[in-house]
C-alpha cells in the first residue's frame, strides 16, 4: 500500500477513504464491522464518517468496529460537522461555535474515542464569520479533542480566506478539502486542484464513481435497478438531474477503454482519480464486503497517458456532465 501525506502535515494516509456513510443504514452493522475489518487488513488505514449519517448511527457503527477490532489508534479518524441534527432547534446545524462544539462532544461519545484525526466542516456557511468557525475549532485543537481540521465542498476562494483569516488571527488552519470529483464532474479541476497544490491542502474526493453512474450498471433508456441509488429518482432530485444525456455519452464512450484494461467500470473510475495530479486519497462507499473487494482492486489498475488522452476527448478537463455540486447543494461557484 501506498500512503501519502495529507497535506502539508506529517500524516500519512492510505490513497483511498473507507467512507461510512451507509453504515446503520444500508450497511447492517454486522456487515460493516466486516467491511472495517477486511479494509484494515488490506491497508487502508483513513476512515471517514459525518454526525449527520443517519443522525449519528454512523458514527456509532464506525466507533463500534474500531473498539471490536482495537483498530482506532493505527487510522486516521476522520467526521464533519454543519448538518441538522435537531429539526426542532434552530441552533442544531450549521457552523457557529455553539453547534460546532457541542457536536463535536457528541461525536467523540458515539466514536468512543478520545480524539478525531480530522474534523471537517462538512459545507460552507456564509452568514457565519469564518473567525467564529476558525476560533471553535481551534479551541478543539487545544483541548486535544481534535488534530486536524478541514472541509468538504468548499470552493478555492473561500479556503483562500480562511488560510488568510488563519495567519492574522494566530489560529490552526484547515489541511484537506472535500470535494466532489468524477469522470462526469472535472470542474475542480480549474481553480481547487491547482490552488490545493499552491497552498498544500489535501483533497479527498467525494463521489469518485459518480453515486454510482460509474459502476457500469447503469445503461441509456434501461431503467434503474429497483434498490439502486437512482432506482427510484424524483423530477428534480439531485440524481434526476444527474441522469443527463451527456452523462451517458461519457460512460458509453468509457466502456471500450475499461474493456481493453480488463478491469471493472468502477476499478478504472477509481483509478483515474487517485492518479489525478493533486488528489489525495478518493473516499469509497461500499455497502458490501464484495464492493469493497472490487473498489481496492482499482489500486492495480494502471491510466496511461494515452488513457487521459481518450478521457479528456470525452469530457475535457474542468468540464462537467453530471452536476454534483448544484445538482445536491444548490448554486455553486463552479459551473
Amino acid at each position: 500500500m501506498e500512503y501519502r501525506s495529507l497535506g502539508r502535515t506529517g500524516v500519512k494516509v492510505s490513497p483511498l477513504c473507507l467512507g461510512c456513510m451507509t453504515f446503520g443504514a444500508k450497511t447492517e452493522p454486522e456487515e460493516a464491522y466486516r467491511i472495517v475489518d477486511h479494509a484494515l487488513d488490506a491497508g487502508v488505514n483513513f476512515i471517514d464518517t459525518a454526525n449527520v449519517y443517519s443522525r449519528g448511527r454512523s458514527e456509532e457503527v464506525t466507533g463500534e468496529a474500531l473498539k471490536r477490532n482495537g483498530g482506532r489508534d493505527k487510522v486516521v479518524l476522520a467526521t464533519k460537522v454543519h448538518g441538522i441534527m435537531d429539526e426542532g432547534d434552530p441552533n442544531a446545524s450549521g457552523n457557529s461555535r455553539r453547534h460546532i462544539i457541542t457536536q463535536c462532544e457528541a461525536s467523540l461519545r458515539r466514536l468512543q474515542t478520545d480524539y478525531i484525526d480530522l474534523y471537517q466542516i462538512h459545507r460552507p456557511q456564509p452568514d457565519v464569520p469564518i473567525d467564529e468557525t476558525l476560533r471553535a475549532l481551534d479551541d478543539l485543537i487545544r483541548r486535544g479533542y481534535v488534530r486536524y481540521v478541514g472541509t468538504s465542498t468548499y470552493a478555492a476562494w473561500q479556503l483562500v480566506e480562511a488560510l488568510w483569516v488563519a495567519k492574522e488571527l494566530g489560529l490552526n488552519r484547515f489541511v484537506c478539502e472535500q470535494p466532489p470529483y468524477n469522470l462526469l464532474d472535472r470542474r475542480i479541476e480549474r481553480e481547487l486542484l491547482p490552488m490545493a497544490q499552491t497552498y498544500g491542502f489535501a483533497t479527498i474526493p467525494w463521489s469518485p464513481l459518480a453515486g454510482g453512474l460509474l459502476t457500469g450498471k447503469y445503461d441509456r433508456g434501461t431503467p434503474p435497478p429497483a434498490d439502486s441509488r437512482y432506482g427510484d429518482v424524483k423530477e428534480g432530485s439531485p440524481q434526476h438531474k444527474r441522469l443527463t444525456e451527456s452523462a451517458f455519452d461519457v460512460i458509453e464512450g468509457l466502456k471500450p477503454i475499461v474493456s481493453a484494461k480488463g478491469c471493472t467500470m468502477s476499478q478504472f473510475a477509481l483509478a483515474w482519480c487517485v492518479q489525478q495530479p493533486g488528489v489525495t486519497s478518493p473516499i469509497i462507499g461500499p455497502r458490501t464486503l464484495e464492493q469493497l473487494d472490487d473498489n481496492l482492486r482499482a489500486l492495480e489498475v494502471s491510466v496511461t497517458d494515452e488513457d487521459r488522452a481518450k478521457i479528456d476527448d470525452l469530457i475535457a478537463p474542468g468540464q462537467m456532465v453530471s452536476p454534483f455540486y448544484e445538482a445536491a447543494f444548490g448554486p455553486h461557484p463552479y459551473r
